[in-house]
């Protein structure tokens, strides 16, 4: 997002991610290009750039060429039937550069929704069998969202392949998405008699321009359209359809909306928990009163104590058979993911359950077939705690579920913002509206024309082209002071249209609007693992073989004593001999420890807060980020755009020469025209406005060549025949222009008032200069000091003059400057503090930032900055507002806390529950654990995880900057 204005409006937000197009249904070919990265060596600057751009951009079959100075670095997109990597590898080369390196890029990414994950073993069992997977490039797997996401070579596997794998390994599998799904329509077909009219239409989208894939859903009559948003869109494919028909057929589409796979598998899954709990415990509770209850209450359980046969009581054969069916039927699951587990060499809760409940279940089938064979045999059966073993975890697995579903509340509020309806202006030749038409949202396609009367919700991003109003955008960026629209500034889809008529138009649709990418970006970051999950990675590797041991050391603990009679008789409860009272306290041992809530401690946290982060305006691109932004000990701030407002303007011009002014500004701005910085922004709308007050309108600015941008110092370009420097003291030191006295006198003078001097050169002559003035933020001096007062030092870091910079880091109580550094510099100077020990963060918004943003420990990109820097940082403060550096530190800060507070949960319950199981306290004070209420506390245990990762759902910032004038050029910040 960006300020206000009408530039970049078809770049989107944040960089889609990339990925060819897998194996489909569609015969149609799916690359149709190819991608393929130089290393370049000897790009000196930016006319370097320029000039590989042009020549391989003119060899036939490139498709697009992009070269970054910077990195030294030329992506190609070429088509492979017309061109190779060869060809274009020596057309570099003829420019007399050094390829390094030749690189493929043929990598799809597909998103997997995998069903039956526990705990962390599991979710390390599915990656493991992923990345075993021929052509697998990358596999990660996030427990708490449920989702796997695959980078993988299409060329060596499939989609079909890798959802083998995942089933291989025990675990159901679901395509979530592919790369072809970035622009898709899903439309619901009519009139279709026969396969011939199949194929019609198959081929008749296949061969629409802008058509990427096509795939067919033949059961439910469905078809999915990937398209390119530039050329085509979903109403004119809707058209396509129905030209297709020759009369007297009709062919008819309509949009048609797949339920939500992730709502409706979860809502499957906790219905599914509930059935089996409640099946289970209408086995287990009367097995529970037969054992437990009734023999208490006489008369009443006297018949249960009726023999049979021998020694068989009633009691016995019922509880045996009401029993059986909870531990092979309602517990068959944990047998599945025990044979899974154990077939792929690791072990789970799956495992602990099955052992346990078997060891009751079996030996509890010994007794009563002992009982049934001998008339002088007494021993005591445990079924009820094999059928209430079941049942708690059931009902535990079931309120985790639940649970787990509200974490990913606040990104579900995000996806329902958009509204399902938007209304559509037709013109006719002169312009003049001639309908309106209200449909659906998801028809909308890039420049159509939409009307947002008071009160409702914009439908897509886009720019108001006519009427004023003031747009809540509260929403998105967590600011809620409504903002002024008029034409020419942008409006953000899902926001609220306060109290004026707008009109819009259209610029980004479907997956390309803001909150389409916020939504992608935060579900991203919920599947990138923490570091600090690596601690519960290990513990997890060894825990179920540990509590395995560690149960039957207890049984042996408990059996050979009570066989020697090494403790008293009447510690052996009545009805119970030495082998029951340890089989009991081994069982409690097994089923009390529980890996589930050890896993579940950081994704479920991570999952709340990047969600409560993107909600409140900050997006957080993943558990390391999270992780290591509450580490900070110094924060390095850009100047313009930044601290600064980013918009800054000419405030005042000096002539050294007898050159007239407006033709000085010409040939300044003639030069700036092709830059993107801000203060070349400034300088020609500046000149624009001299020409007005000439009495001139033209907006057309001198043709200029040989253009040439000198980082942290200046631009350089031929204007008309002439050389024209437009830059500061060091671009003219560079060109050995003179300064006179004069010059020196202005530049102090003008630096001194915190205002940047541009300096204009003509011919290695200066003949003036322009004073530049960008306002500070009204935010920027109490973030500074709320940084100083949590500990965290902040230096400014600029390209600007010593001056400057002085000036506005005094301002805001900056007492540490770095002035006159170019973007290399910024990098050095981050890697110099990295390397006496401090955590650095760097908060940008500039191209010429984005080194600086990915050598940072942290970076920070400012969200109306450039895509370049947003790309490039880990946190992206949607409001451009300084306040959320504040807010995006305290929020790692508190989920760092609410993680740890959930191992001492996890990890409290194992080493307090397990000795009590074991029954450390029994000899002292006559306590222990049955085995159906270990599972109780086994169960609770992953709940109690689950609601303490929620608490941060309570997250409030800790800094509000309420009463902050907004800037008066007229212009909002998003």
């Amino acid at each position: 997002m960006e300020q206000n204005g009408e530039s970049r409006l078809k770049e989107p937000l944040l960089p889609a991610s990339s990925g060819a197009s897998p194996a489909g249904a569609s015969p149609r070919k799916e690359r149709k290009t190819r991608k393929v990265m130089f290393s370049v060596r000897g790009i000196s600057c930016a006319s370097c750039a320029v000039s590989i751009e042009t020549v391989v951009a003119g060899l036939k079959g490139v498709e697009s060429i992009q070269v970054s100075p910077l990195q030294g670095q030329a992506v190609v997109q070429y088509r492979p039937e017309e061109t190779d990597t060869r060809t274009i590898k020596e057309a570099i080369e003829e420019l007399n550069f050094e390829v390094d390196e030749l690189q493929e890029q043929e990598i799809a990414v597909c998103r997997l929704r995998i069903k039956g994950m526990a705990c962390t073993s599991c979710s390390e069992s599915v990656e493991r069998a992923l990345q075993m997977v021929p052509g697998v490039k990358k596999a990660a797997v996030g427990l708490a969202l449920e989702e796997a996401k695959v980078h993988y070579d299409p060329n060596i596997t499939s989609r079909d392949l890798i959802i083998e794998a995942v089933e291989d390994a025990g675990f159901g599998a679901d395509l979530i998405s592919s790369g072809d799904d970035v622009n898709k329509v899903h439309l619901k077909l009519e009139g279709l008699n026969s396969p011939e009219d199949t194929k019609l239409i198959q081929t008749v989208l296949e061969t629409t321009e802008g058509v990427n894939h096509v795939e067919w859903d033949t059961v439910e009559q469905t078809i999915k359209v990937a398209y390119d948003p530039d050329i085509t869109g979903p109403r004119l494919l809707i058209q396509c359809i129905q030209n297709a028909a020759q009369p007297p057929k009709c062919f008819n589409a309509t949009l048609h909306s797949p339920p939500k796979q992730r709502e409706a598998e979860r809502n499957h899954e906790i219905r599914n928990y509930r059935n089996q709990f409640l099946w289970s415990c209408l086995f287990s509770v009367p097995v529970f009163l037969f054992s437990m209850v009734l023999p208490m209450i006489s008369p009443y359980g006297d018949w249960l104590s009726y023999r049979i046969c021998n020694n068989m009581t009633i009691g016995m054969l019922l509880r045996w058979l009401l029993c059986s069916p909870v531990q092979f039927i309602v517990g068959w699951r944990f047998y599945i993911g025990a044979y899974h587990a154990l077939k792929r060499g690791y072990s789970n809760m799956d495992v602990l359950v099955a052992l346990g409940t078997n060891a009751a279940y079996f030996y509890s089938v010994y007794i009563v077939l002992k009982a049934l064979t001998s008339s002088s045999f007494e021993g005591q059966d445990f079924f009820e705690t094999s059928a209430m073993l079941v049942s708690f975890i059931l009902l535990g697995k079931y309120l985790e579920v639940v649970a787990k579903g509200k974490t990913s509340d606040a990104l579900s509020k995000l996806t329902e913002l958009a509204p399902e309806t938007a209304c559509l202006l037709s013109f006719d030749k002169d312009g003049n509206t001639i309908s309106e038409t209200e449909i659906s949202t998801q028809l909308l396609q890039r420049n159509d024309v939409i009307k947002i009367v008071p009160g409702t919700k914009v439908p897509v991003d886009g720019v108001v082209i006519k009427g004023q109003s003031h747009v809540n955008e509260s929403m998105i960026t967590g600011e809620a002071r409504p903002i002024a629209k008029k034409p020419g500034d942008r409006v953000i889809g899902g926001t609220v249209n306060d109290n004026g008529c707008i009109i819009v138009k259209a610029t980004h649709v479907g997956s390309e609007t803001a909150l389409s990418q916020i939504v992608q970006l935060v579900e991203a970051a919920q599947l990138a693992r923490a570091p600090v999950q690596k601690l519960a990675d290990k513990i997890s590797r060894f825990f179920v073989p540990t509590v395995v041991v560690a149960a039957f050391l207890t049984w042996l603990g408990w059996f050979i004593p009570g066989q020697f009679h090494l403790y008293p008789k009447h510690w052996i409860p009545k009805a119970m001999d030495s082998f029951e009272l340890a089989l009991q306290f081994g069982i409690s041992v097994l089923v009390v420890a529980c890996p589930c809530a050890l896993g579940l401690a950081t994704p479920t946290a991570v999952m709340v807060a990047t969600g409560k982060g993107a909600s409140q305006g900050v997006l957080i691109k993943g558990g390391n980020a999270l992780e290591k932004a509450h580490k900070i000990k110094a924060i390095i701030f850009d100047k313009t755009g930044t601290l600064t407002v980013g918009k800054p303007s000419v405030v005042q011009t000096k002539i050294f020469s007898k050159i007239p002014l407006l033709e000085l500004c010409d040939l300044a701005a003639g030069a700036e025209v092709n830059s993107e910085h801000p203060l070349s922004k400034a300088i020609v709308e500046h000149t624009k406005k001299l020409r007005e007050q000439y009495g001139s309108h033209s907006d057309h600015m001198m043709e200029s060549r040989d253009f040439e941008v000198h980082p942290g110092a200046g631009v350089s370009a031929n204007v008309e025949g002439k050389l024209v420097l437009v830059g500061n003291k060091r671009l003219m030191q560079e060109f050995e222009v003179e300064l006179s006295p004069e010059v020196e006198a202005y530049m102090s003078e003008t630096e001194e008032l915190a205002r940047t001097c541009i300096l204009v050169a003509i011919d290695k002559i200066i003949c003036g200069a322009l004073a530049v003035s960008d306002p500070l933020k009204p935010e920027a001096g109490r973030v500074i000091s709320y940084l100083k007062s949590m500990g965290i030092s902040s230096i400014m870091v600029t390209g600007d003059n010593w001056a400057t910079a002085k000036s506005i880091a005094k301002e805001v109580g900056i007492s540490q400057v770095f002035a006159e550094i170019d973007p290399v510099g910024k990098a050095e100077k981050i890697k110099d503090m990295q390397m006496q020990g401090l955590t650095v963060a760097m908060v940008g918004d500039g191209i010429n930032d984005s080194p600086a943003l990915a050598a940072a420990d942290v970076g920070m990109a400012i969200g109306a900055g450039t895509d370049v820097a947003i790309e490039a940082a880990d946190i992206v403060l949607m409001k451009s507002s300084l306040e959320d550096v504040i807010t995006a530190i305290d929020l790692s800060r508190k989920t760092l806390s609410r993680i740890r507070l959930n191992y001492v949960w996890a990890l409290g319950y194992n080493v307090l529950g397990m000795p009590v199981a074991a029954g450390v306290l029994f000899p002292f004070t006559g306590i222990r654990l049955p085995p159906w209420l270990a599972g109780a506390c086994m169960a609770a245990s992953s709940v109690s995880v689950v609601c303490s990762s929620l608490l941060l759902q309570l997250y409030k910032k800790p800094l509000h900057v309420e009463d902050a004038p907004r800037p008066t050029d007229g212009t909002d910040l998003v």
